[in-house]
């Protein structure tokens, strides 16, 4: 652990360590563009110069590595004014159309400007006018004016997804980003190029001209879209959800996720949940609250196992809920309704041991391994073939259905909610709507759940790894979470008056009475 001085201050760090890891380590900013803690060095952009005490030349802090005893800083007068000189190097063809520019709000160029440059310009020539609006593939767009050459987004392809499909092309400042000829930016991971991107020359089709950054907030959470549990920042306002983006765990994702996962925000939005309760079959729904709507299916469940025993009923599960609803609607049906009939609805069991050597597995649920391992604990392991033969031989009356959050992923929705159909009554608990579900001829009641954004708990993923996560925002005011079923369906009541409300679709003025200094 050789020990240095940065900037007065005394840092330790791992043997191998890189000066400007040191800075990182110590937390003291330094400028740079193209170096990134999850790729090769390139040391192209020459921003972070720092002096380094017997070494008479500047050095960059990306290349060069921490010695026992090193003396470094990066305020010297002498190593400021070359950053300036880098910083108007890079800005020399900028187009500057910050106001227009997607990645107003976050943009490293903005940021490390403001922090190690505000300098006059030099610079009177016309600027090199590069392509713009260049389309790469199905999710990313280029603009080449904007594009300060770091090589991230290069370095990406060819270091991590290991796609090869970017280049630099052209020399001197006619230099550009492009695609490698019949080779589009199509791969699962090509969103990762927007987020390195330090400026706003790679954008995101999806993401692009939807919402001004300062008009959202974040919150960590989990990615849904499979077992791997890669960590995420999760950004929204009052309209719902806009975006997912990787946030760091060495031990987990590192710093990437998948393109899939980051389309695990759409399908929490109002547009095709399930706001209520419903209590009906196909051609008669009635629209009711969803406390009322959990206490009469409470209710009939109960009665049906008064009338008919405990191998009436049975619970059907998802590997989409958190450890610890699992837990309390098990202990609901397995220690108040004395019944053992719990199954495992697995989505792609023939893909379930996929994997793309990075992180996206053929296992689309966050916590099948929480499922199978809260059915162990609680003494179940339901065959399917039971609930098949207790269906068709009208042994079981009552299915309660925890059914997918992200219903997209169930290829086989239709085919189980015409089989669990089957039954007398049905009460499926789910977040969106179906049309298929509508369609059903059982007693059904219909009862909106939570998305993983709003409520807290923890996914166990296809390693064994207990995530936590914390609630982010609610989207669907009258939605419950599998915990909250359980204790409506066991006749007890909810403290209503501390939920937060949902999304209201409208987004308010952000604007205020104060103003900064001009």
């Amino acid at each position: 652990m050789p020990k240095l001085k940065i900037n007065g201050k005394d840092v330790e760090v791992p043997q191998g360590s890189t000066i400007i890891q040191a800075f990182k380590a110590s937390g003291v900013e330094i400028c740079h563009y193209c170096w990134h803690p999850g790729l090769s060095v390139a040391g192209v952009c020459r921003l972070c110069m720092v002096q380094i005490e017997g070494i008479p030349k500047l050095q960059i802090a990306c290349n060069t590595e921490v010695k026992e005893g090193m003396v470094v800083n990066n305020t010297a007068q002498g190593v400021q004014e070359t950053v300036k000189w880098g910083l108007d190097f890079h800005l020399i063809n900028h187009p500057l159309d910050c106001p227009i520019c997607d990645q107003a709000g976050e943009c490293g160029l903005q940021d490390q400007y403001m922090q190690f440059g505000q300098y006059d310009p030099q610079m009177a020539e016309h600027k090199v006018k590069k392509h713009k609006v260049i389309d790469l593939g199905p999710t990313v767009v280029l603009d080449s004016e904007r594009c300060i050459l770091c090589s991230r987004c290069v370095r990406f392809m060819d270091e991590v997804s290991k796609t090869h499909e970017l280049g630099i092309f052209n020399r001197g400042d006619r230099s550009e980003i492009g695609t490698v000829e019949g080779k589009p930016l199509a791969n699962n991971y090509s969103l990762n190029t927007v987020d390195i991107c330090p400026v706003g020359a790679l954008t995101s089709k999806d993401f692009r001209f939807r919402q001004r950054v300062w008009y959202l907030k974040e919150a960590d959470s989990i990615c849904p879209g499979c077992s791997t549990g890669c960590n995420v920042k999760v950004s929204y306002n009052e309209e719902g959800l806009w975006r997912i983006k990787p946030r760091e765990n060495k031990e987990v994702n590192g710093y990437w996720m998948c393109d899939v996962g980051r389309d695990s925000y759409k399908f929490v939005n109002l547009k095709g949940r399930l706001l209520g309760g419903r209590v009906g079959r196909r051609g008669s729904w009635q629209d009711v609250d969803v406390v009322d709507a959990a206490r009469s299916a409470g209710l009939k469940l109960r009665e049906t196992v008064e009338k008919f025993g405990p191998d009436s009923v049975a619970l059907v599960l998802t590997g989409q809920f958190t450890n610890e609803e699992y837990k309390d609607l098990l202990g609901f049906f397995v220690s108040n309704l004395k019944s053992k009939n719990v199954f495992h609805w697995l989505n792609n069991p023939d893909k379930v041991n996929e994997f793309d050597g990075l992180l996206f597995r053929g296992d689309r649920n966050p916590n099948t391994k929480g499922l199978v391992g809260a059915m162990i604990a609680a003494g179940v392991s339901g065959k399917w073939e039971s609930l098949q033969s207790g269906l068709a031989g009208k042994k079981i009356k009552l299915v309660l259905v925890a059914g997918p959050e992200n219903q997209a992923v169930f290829p086989d929705l239709e085919e189980k909610v015409k089989f669990l159909g089957q039954a007398e009554s049905l009460v499926w608990m789910t977040s969106g709507t179906s049309t298929v579900l509508d369609q059903v001829m059982a007693e059904t009641w219909q009862i909106p759940l939570k998305t993983y954004i709003e409520k807290a708990g923890s996914f166990t993923t296809y390693q064994g790894k207990v995530q936590s996560f914390k609630l982010g925002t609610t989207i669907v005011a009258q939605a419950l979470n599998l915990s909250e079923v359980a204790e409506l369906l066991a006749g007890r009541d909810l403290n209503w008056n501390l939920r937060p409300g949902g999304v209201g679709g409208v987004k308010v003025n952000y604007s205020t009475a104060q103003r900064g200094a001009l």
